[in-house]
């Protein structure tokens, strides 16, 4: 794999796991977190910000790093 999709995946991955943890704690006062967790649309909406994160915030990050080593 080459070290472009690493740091992808890695800043991606953070970056979804936090937004995801982010909006079920705002979203807790309204809704309890076993009744987040059990909701299918949780899932849904994880994965989407991981997918999120690794291709968009990923590929964005990478070319900046890219032009701060040049």
């Amino acid at each position: 794999m080459s070290e472009r999709w690493k740091y992808q995946i890695k800043m991606g991955g953070i970056w979804g796991v936090f937004m995801t943890v982010f909006n079920v704690l705002f979203d807790i006062k309204e809704t309890p977190f076993a009744a987040q967790v059990a909701a299918p649309a949780f899932y849904f909406k994880a994965v989407a910000y991981i997918l999120v994160g690794i291709f968009v915030l990923g590929y964005f990050t990478w070319k900046s790093k890219q032009k701060q080593n040049l």
